[in-house]
């Protein structure tokens, strides 16, 4: 058992008869009344996002958890299949388990959290960036740079990514995993 001050981002607990995975969390002390912390809460089954609060002191239920490196193969249909880096066995997974599919691309190593209890996958976790092709975008008009303009790009996962405008195709573009945003461009 674990209380409020053992929160941390990524820490499994069991929460509601499920296990969620924290995302986000803030320990709030208000002038007034007790302290609380407020979190973000992630299921590892649905995938559903929930807010809650705790008050100080709270007892939660941790889930013990390893993680181990998995490289990404290939997706069938609503699976995705992954290979472990050090013995080669595979695991397939829904894509609810994932942070963003839309982002992953064949040959990429990730880092999965198992339950230590029944050995059995509860979620992913991406690398901070990737860097991936432009394949489609509109061409950048000359002259239009005077603000942050952006425009949609299609990147080689299929993903769609708002880049700047200098940005052609057949460039490679960092993007950030968490929020899905470009980072940079990849000069070779």
């Amino acid at each position: 058992m674990a209380n409020t001050s053992d929160i941390r981002n990524g820490l499994c607990i069991r929460y509601n008869h499920d296990i969620f995975k924290i995302i986000e969390f803030l320990h709030v002390k208000p002038g007034k009344g007790p302290a609380f912390v407020r979190t973000k809460l992630k299921s590892v089954t649905t995938g559903k996002v929930i807010d809650n609060t705790f008050s100080a002191g709270h007892k939660i239920e941790d889930v013990r958890v390893e993680t181990h490196k998995y490289q990404f193969l290939y997706q069938d249909g609503e699976f995705y299949h992954f290979m472990h880096v050090e013995d080669y066995t595979q695991i397939r997974l829904l894509e609810s388990a994932l942070d963003m599919p839309q982002l992953l691309k064949e040959g990429e190593v990730l880092t999965v959290i198992i339950n230590t209890e029944d050995n059995m996958p509860l979620s992913t976790e991406m690398p901070a960036s990737v860097v991936l092709e432009v394949t489609h975008t509109e061409p950048g008009v000359k002259g239009n740079t005077a603000t942050n303009a952006t425009k949609p790009a299609t990147v080689e996962t299929g993903a769609e990514v708002n880049v700047p405008l200098f940005i052609n195709e057949g460039d490679k573009i960092r993007i950030e995993t968490e929020k899905g945003t470009y980072k940079e461009r990849i000069k070779e």
